[in-house]
């Protein structure tokens, strides 16, 4: 299907830049398409920052015709037909008609340059990403029903999606993307297909996975692009602890469903995310992920209780190394790794606190634990709440209010964003007649002790503890400084 789009029919903007190239092209005798994902976002009434086209023609010819009108250009994609640029602050990717095919063992395509739009169209990912306009006439080419599926809110292959995710089987990942990003619903034949073929994923880096699932994490419907997964089995190799997370049908309603709570949390934590000048701004990954994976460890340690009752001892300990593994295993960066995992390390720690209050030093420790991360734990612990009974989400909200506002008054009081001793390193060596060395440390780490115990004290009470301290310490306990002019005998 092709005719020529105007602003009448969709709502729309085309930059100056994309018909200025198009006419380009044009007129050195070949032809331009903007394609994919630019094209479709055109119908959503969104704008993509980078913007890919198709042609016919080779790189160099590409090269030969941008190369004095782009603001500067790269050839890193050569080899796969891509000749990148940057012009007026926009990304451009042309790339030549293809014809692209996987070895079913490999994870890298063999390229086959092309002549024709509508072959090249048909090798694309989804039919929502298979529409072309050619440039500059802007003549819609949609030969897969690309407009009818958007209207549809489904996700379908322009061919055989069997054939599609043999190509690459990272478009079932994309599929789940998608979904979440679009809250579209997927064709019964791709769920079949994600369904017969998810273990082919496993011939997908790490690394592409990953970037795939931060994307679907990070969009407007993550729920339904998890969900996905796990109906598909591709979660059984993607995220096996997600998988997991069903535990068998417990007739007797003695737990909750874990997986379908971690769900709602997972959700109830985005809604809690801010603006970009807020603490936590949206979309957050280390929140979101965290949420999803917070209960990961129950799976390995429930217990059925005398009585009927079922406990999870420790599953937050555990949890958390089966996320930090989970996650190195997708090749994430460290600082991600260990922002996620202490989050499901510290996320049961506020419960009894409703019930028996905490000290100050208990605040203090709760504060210091979490770090740079406190304000998302108290996201996360806010949306680990989905009880339906009413007076008990009630009471933990309560609760948690009262936490925070006890926070919000030391922090006001003290400097908890930073707790140390009242002594430094020095001053505990001056004060003790110490050289650097094991006993600094333990004086060190009992001044920390007192610091959260007490709060802050004034150096004279401070060396009184210290004193004191120091005085108490049996003589296997103390090593004594050698002079300088001492030898160990």
């Amino acid at each position: 299907m092709a005719h020529v789009l105007d602003s009448s029919s969709v709502n729309f903007t085309i930059d100056p830049v994309v018909l200025d190239l198009g006419q380009r092209f044009v007129d050195a005798g070949f032809e331009l398409s903007l394609v994919g994902g630019p094209v479709r976002d055109l119908f959503l009434g969104r704008t993509s920052p980078d913007l890919d086209f198709t042609t016919d023609a080779t790189p160099d010819q590409t090269i030969s015709v941008i190369k004095k009108w782009a603001d500067n250009f790269w050839e890193i994609g050569r080899a796969f037909g891509t000749i990148g640029m940057k012009k007026n602050g926009f990304q451009i990717e042309v790339t030549t008609y293809r014809a692209e095919a996987y070895d079913p063992d490999s994870r890298k395509p063999v390229v086959a340059f092309g002549n024709s739009l509508t072959d090249d169209l048909l090798r694309r990912d989804f039919t929502i990403n298979a529409m072309a306009l050619r440039l500059p006439s802007l003549e819609l080419v949609d030969p897969f029903g690309g407009v009818r599926d958007l209207h549809a809110s489904e996700l379908a292959t322009p061919g055989a999606p069997e054939a599609s995710f043999s190509d690459d089987p990272l478009r079932m990942m994309r599929a789940a993307r998608f979904a979440s990003q679009l809250g579209v619903s997927v064709h019964d034949d791709v769920r079949l297909a994600m369904s017969q073929m998810a273990d082919r994923i496993k011939i997908i880096s790490a690394e592409r996975v990953r970037e795939e699932l931060v994307k679907l994490i990070n969009g407007a419907h993550p729920r339904v692009g998890i969900d996905l997964l796990v109906d598909t089995g591709l979660a059984e190799f993607v995220l096996p602890e997600v998988s997991a997370l069903r535990l068998e049908a417990d007739e007797h309603h003695r737990h909750k469903d874990v997986y379908q709570h971690s769900l709602q949390v997972l959700e109830q934590a985005a809604a809690l995310e801010t603006g970009p000048d807020g603490p936590v701004p949206g979309p957050d990954f280390v929140l979101r992920f965290a949420a999803l994976m917070h209960d990961v460890g129950k799976p390995a340690t429930r217990r059925f209780e005398p009585g009927g009752a079922v406990s999870f001892r420790h599953h937050d300990v555990v949890g958390s190394k089966l996320t930090a593994k989970r996650m190195k295993a997708l090749r994430f960066d460290n600082e991600s790794i260990k922002a996620v995992s202490r989050l499901v390390e510290l996320h049961m720690r506020f419960y009894g606190y409703g019930d028996a209050g905490w000290s100050d030093s208990a605040v203090r420790r709760y504060v210091t634990d979490a770090g740079p991360l406190l304000e998302r734990l108290h996201r996360l612990t806010r949306s680990d709440v989905t009880t339906r009974n009413q007076r008990k989400a009630d009471r933990l909200s309560f609760a948690y209010d009262d936490l925070e506002h006890r926070i919000a008054a030391l922090l006001e009081q003290e400097s908890l964003a930073a707790v140390r001793p009242d002594l430094d390193g020095a001053q505990i060596m001056a004060l003790l007649g110490l050289k650097p060395g094991p006993v600094v440390g333990r004086a060190y780490k009992f001044l920390l002790e007192e610091r959260m115990e007490h709060g802050p004290l004034s150096p004279e009470e401070a060396e009184q503890k210290l004193l004191a301290w120091w005085e108490a310490q049996p003589e296997s306990a103390v090593v004594e400084p050698l002079t300088e002019t001492e030898e160990p005998s």
